[in-house]
């Protein structure tokens, strides 16, 4: 039985090992607000410049950033009191003000072209909300019908969301606390634990029961304060066996705290000084350390009182069986239940394989293969097996909880990973195809897109043929130059976007160069754009679509190029590399161009986005110009009857 002085000091050694991950955890659980919602506090602080006399209405105007807020309620009153119309017309206030305010002010956050600057305007003015409205109220034909449908949507959303994450994250974070207790390391992948092991609705359920019996408790004089140390040990509870019923890990905790009650309320108020250090830095001590300790501490202690409850033989402890998480298992049972990982594990994970000189070099690098010989296969295989098992090797060597010996099994079928294989290398035949491909694929998205919008067939791109080389040569790449990055796909995403905006940005330079100073794109307008050479949504698309080529496309077109028979392909690529570079050469001399392709200047100059404006050349008022963008950049205007 430990003191408080050595439950203290053991929960700062773990502490110290797992700070990072520990802070990680509590952090998260502020920012959900799930607990420690007041750490948080240094964060709201404001500084308003507000008139001196509050009830005269000719004091100063307070400053912009304070009159949208204003807006947004007045936005929200009108709509209570059922006038919406009101609420639309001070929302487009809102808009077109942030748009006038980005067109004066830095080029690079404009406001008026674009999805992501169209979502910025929606949601900084409020038009989300009136535009939510309206649509339900279209829906029921009753306007109080619509907005009570719509206050009733949201508070199904915001139940959810306590429901699922806030009411549930407890068992999550105590979880990562609980791992390390006996190992060294705990990896960012343990906070998707109860998602691995299926049981995320059960741990739900058993800390909403928990949350019904201490409200319904919380309505007598002393059940708010023995209640709460009765219940203490939910979380933790749920957190080693999440397969458990609500109502009996209530039961056991109230079982386990029966003579600790006392014990813990002491335990808890001896952090007192730190909490009121924690005040004194407006939270700011507790996030960065007396949240992560205290936790520390109690998961400490939980250890204590459970191992007691299991020595006096209390019902329902059967039910705390994962025992791996307070001892560390024989070496024997891990190298019987990890041998597959342990035997690659004895191999280096760069190693060649066999390959030797520069074919070692581009497969090592680049995840090139020229010929698709033996070696080269034996060494795709264990670069495959290396990664499958790369997460489950600090449970082999013992730095880690042993998922494998869980009383609950984790899913660890990886199908979708296993036949894909994104470790491996590509052969030039392979690379030519997904060239090629992607950049067909890429006309014909940008060709669809401009036909759906517009109504019109636009051959899209500089070349004559049916491929834009942008989208096949960022596909590459990514595959060859992030080679080593695959294994971490938010590194990939990164450096992803970092790569495909480069090549962008100098490939605009570079074809505006070459063809007189014709603009090809032009991003002026969107939200976060760079010189209109790229933007942020453009970017985000090519992370995202790096990432599904990396993953998912080009590990799919490698396998069906591995089963054609290499006399036909190899003739057929040479075939088709032929005809493109053909057209290449040609187009620098003779670039496809016109309408819909490098008509931009004069057609922005025209273009009022997102916005329908009386002819200038007419009086008619049922004839409007209506001005639209395509996704990828390129304005057109048409003119229609409204």
């Amino acid at each position: 039985m430990f003191t408080r002085r050595e439950l203290k000091q053991r929960g700062r050694r773990s502490l110290k090992k797992h700070y990072l991950i520990f802070a990680a955890a509590c952090l998260a659980a502020a920012f959900l607000a799930s607990e420690f919602r007041s750490s948080l506090a240094f964060t709201t602080l404001r500084s308003y410049e507000l008139p001196a006399d509050f009830s005269d209405p000719e004091a100063e105007t307070p400053p912009p950033s304070q009159r949208r807020s204003i807006a947004w309620e007045d936005i929200l009153m009108n709509i209570a009191e059922h006038d919406t119309t009101t609420s639309r017309q001070l929302s487009e206030q809102i808009k077109q003000n942030a748009i006038e305010q980005a067109k004066e002010g830095n080029p690079m956050f404009g406001r008026s072209r674009g999805m992501l600057s169209g979502l910025v305007n929606s949601v900084s003015s409020g038009s989300i909300v009136v535009s939510a409205v309206a649509a339900v109220t279209s829906i029921t034909g009753s306007e109080n019908l619509g907005i009570l449908l719509l206050i009733l949507a949201g508070e199904l959303g915001f139940f959810l969301f306590w429901f699922l994450i806030q009411n549930t994250y407890p068992v999550i974070m105590r979880r990562i606390f609980l791992e390390g207790l006996n190992y060294s390391r705990v990896t960012p992948q343990r906070f998707l634990f109860l998602l691995r092991i299926k049981k995320w609705l059960k741990a739900s359920r058993i800390m909403f029961v928990r949350y019904i019996y201490y409200t319904l408790w919380c309505l007598t004089i002393g059940g708010i304060f023995i209640k709460r140390y009765s219940y203490f040990m939910v979380p933790y509870i749920a957190a080693e066996n999440p397969d458990m019923n609500g109502r009996d890990a209530v039961t056991l905790s109230r079982r386990i705290m029966q003579g600790h009650k006392w014990e813990c309320f002491v335990l808890e108020l001896s952090f007192l000084g730190w909490q009121i250090l924690g005040i004194l830095t407006l939270g700011l001590f507790n996030v960065l350390y007396t949240n992560p300790y205290k936790t520390a501490v109690f998961t400490q202690y939980y250890g204590q009182v459970r191992a007691l409850a299991i020595e006096k033989g209390i019902p329902g402890t059967e039910a705390l069986n994962d025992t791996w998480l307070y001892e560390k298992p024989d070496p024997a049972l891990i190298e019987e239940k990890y041998a597959d990982v342990i035997s690659v594990m004895k191999k280096p994970a760069d190693a060649a394989g066999g390959l030797t000189g520069w074919r070692a070099f581009l497969a090592r690098n680049f995840g090139v293969l020229l010929f698709a010989r033996e070696k080269e296969k034996q060494y795709e295989c264990r670069q495959a097996a290396w990664v499958r098992f790369q997460e489950l090797m600090d449970n082999a060597d013992g730095r880690a909880y042993p998922v494998r010996l869980s009383p609950v099994p984790e899913d660890s079928r990886r199908r979708l990973v296993d036949s894909l294989n994104y470790m491996r290398c590509y052969s030039i035949w392979s690379l030519i195809v997904i060239y090629l491909g992607l950049a067909v694929f890429g006309w014909l998205w940008e060709v669809a897109m401009h036909l759906i919008t517009y109504g019109t067939f636009v051959n899209r791109g500089a070349l004559h043929g049916p491929w834009l080389p942008i989208y096949g040569l960022g596909s590459v790449l990514i595959l060859t130059i992030l080679n080593r990055l695959r294994s971490h796909p938010v590194i990939e995403f990164i450096t992803a976007i970092v790569l495909c905006g480069f090549l962008e940005y100098m490939t605009s330079v570079f074809m505006e160069f070459t063809t007189g100073g014709k603009k090809w794109w032009d991003y002026s307008g969107y939200f976060l754009n760079l010189n209109g050479r790229i933007c942020a949504e453009g970017l985000l698309a090519f992370g995202l679509g790096g990432l599904a080529v990396v993953y998912v496309l080009a590990p799919l077109i490698d396998n069906i190029i591995s089963r054609l028979n290499p006399k036909v392909l190899r003739p057929v690529c040479i075939a088709a590399a032929a005809v493109f570079l053909a057209d290449f050469s040609y187009s620098q001399f003779y670039p496809n161009t016109g309408r819909g392709i490098t008509d931009i200047k004069a057609q922005i100059e025209l273009q009022e986005p997102y916005a329908v404006q009386s002819d200038p050349d007419t009086q008619n008022s049922s004839i409007r110009i209506a001005y639209f963008q395509h996704p990828s950049g390129q304005p057109a205007c048409s003119a229609r009857q409204i």
